[in-house]
């Protein structure tokens, strides 16, 4: 494991834009782009607190802001951050958490629940439960709306916070406590990848992305301290996210 990042706002969120530019959070709302020297500069700020990062197939970032309700958008083109949504009529947003979009533009986000993940056939969404930890799942139906819940795992003693899916039907999960990364499957259980008793390198790691031209760098930002781990895993590679195609994604 090495350190990338050092001296961001204890990170939560981190995501990658189609480009590959790499971009993290901050305790204070600030939106950070991660250079290739491996530092972090700040370009924006919500003025909030951003949890969550997610990018556009225009490369637009929208960060979950639960201290504005609402989830910021900024464009690289130039602007601050600006409220994108506040939810839906008679149901605004209270902590929006984590964002992800699916394969025809559509744009999920928990509301007080953390990480989630659209699997990659964009059927299902997956989301983490904190309190008690346990991953669940929620077939996505051909109108939009979500199937029953589904329990996939229970995670006793962890506070989950961030999934990514890799191949082979792997997931990872980042846990707030303890300082450790998983990997789960339904055949394999669950494993360990990375673990941190002392809390230093690791240290309450929040969210997971896969990052690099191959998508086998894991990248988590640790809201413990002021830096973001980085490392790798023989034979385990994240799977594409959606970011929808540009005539898909709307204003």
């Amino acid at each position: 494991m090495d350190q990338m990042a050092r001296g961001v706002d204890h990170a939560e969120g981190t995501c990658a834009a189609p480009d590959g530019t790499i971009y993290v959070s901050g305790e204070w709302g600030q939106i950070y782009r991660v250079d290739a020297d491996d530092l972090a500069h700040e370009i924006a700020t919500t003025g909030g607190w951003t949890p969550g990062l997610a990018a556009d197939g225009l490369g637009r970032i929208d960060a979950c802001d639960p201290a504005n309700h609402a989830v910021m958008r900024w464009d690289p083109v130039g602007g601050a951050p600006q409220p994108w949504t506040l939810g839906v009529p008679g149901l605004p947003f209270q902590t929006p958490n984590w964002g992800a979009f699916g394969p025809d533009g559509s744009y999920y986000v928990s509301d007080f629940p953390n990480g989630l993940a659209v699997s990659p056939d964009g059927r299902q969404l997956w989301v983490l439960e904190s309190a008690p930890g346990r991953l669940v799942a929620f077939d996505i139906r051909e109108d939009g709306s979500a199937g029953p819940r589904r329990v996939l795992l229970e995670l006793p003693g962890t506070v989950p916070d961030s999934i990514a899916f890799a191949g082979d039907g792997l997931v990872v999960i980042a846990c707030y406590r303890p300082d450790t990364v998983y990997r789960w499957s339904a055949e394999r259980g669950l494993e360990v990848l990375g673990d941190d008793p002392a809390g230093t390198v690791l240290a309450a790691p929040t969210n997971v992305a896969f990052t690099g031209p191959d998508r086998d760098i894991l990248q988590v930002p640790n809201i413990g301290r002021l830096h973001v781990t980085r490392f790798q895993v023989p034979g385990i590679r994240g799977v594409p996210l959606f970011t929808s195609d540009a005539a898909l994604l709307g204003d």
